[in-house]
């Protein structure tokens, strides 16, 4: 499913809105994948009962796909050992929404620089962005800028950062957004949120000054996904 990431809500879940319903399941979208030779795609667990299918998927186009959603560090050795190319941590970092740099360690020391992803998808705040967790709903107390890029870049090999405001909108990407992470961002960046059409790899390339790259999204929310 391609969901509007302003609506994921455990309080509400009826407010929940999708732009996009596929009938084919994950681990058939990881066969293309594999069959296209495409390194890095997302399978993000947003709520419970998708280990089943993120574990197809994983099947389907191991050491191929990257994983994210309640990684901790007690499961994700167990997600690398069941095919994922590499984690993707959020949540776990912001123990009551406060970042703990003992645990970004603690967790690169175990999956090991190379194969962790930290995900620093953010919602605007002002003119600032901030770090967003639990399914986006949550703020943390970190901004988005050069100084915690720069520390958290010390501990993983990429960020993936969605632009929660604007995923699943399908309405543009957020320009500014871009334009800064392409003044900080120093490891392989990829953004998500709000792409309408192809034409947004150019401008997210432009924007970045190559820096950045660009995913479209079709997240996967309860079990069975992709139903």
């Amino acid at each position: 499913k391609q969901i509007v990431g302003g609506t994921l809500s455990d309080t509400t879940p009826s407010d929940l809105r999708t732009n996009f319903v596929s009938s084919k399941s994950a681990g058939e979208f990881a066969t293309l994948y594999r069959e296209n030779n495409l390194h890095g795609g997302h399978v993000i667990k947003l709520g419970p009962g998708n280990d089943q299918a993120a574990e197809e998927a994983l099947n389907a186009w191991p050491d191929g796909l990257h994983i994210g959603g309640g990684i901790t560090l007690e499961n994700c050795q167990k997600w690398l050992d069941l095919g994922a190319e590499k984690v993707i941590v959020t949540s776990y970092l912001f123990p009551s929404g406060r970042f703990s740099l003992e645990r970004l360690q603690a967790v690169s020391q175990k999956t090991g620089k190379e194969r962790l992803v930290v995900d620093v998808s953010c919602r605007r705040r002002d003119d600032k962005w901030i770090v967003a967790m639990n399914k986006w709903q949550d703020m943390t107390d970190m901004e988005v800028n050069q100084e915690s890029l720069d520390l958290l870049s010390e501990y993983c090999s990429e960020f993936l950062i969605h632009a929660a405001d604007v995923e699943g909108l399908c309405q543009g990407i957020d320009q500014e957004l871009v334009t800064k992470l392409g003044e900080w961002v120093k490891i392989p960046t990829t953004y998500a949120g709000g792409a309408k059409d192809i034409g947004d790899l150019d401008l997210v390339d432009k924007l970045s000054a190559g820096k950045v790259d660009l995913t479209f999204g079709r997240h996967c929310w309860g079990f069975p996904v992709g139903n």
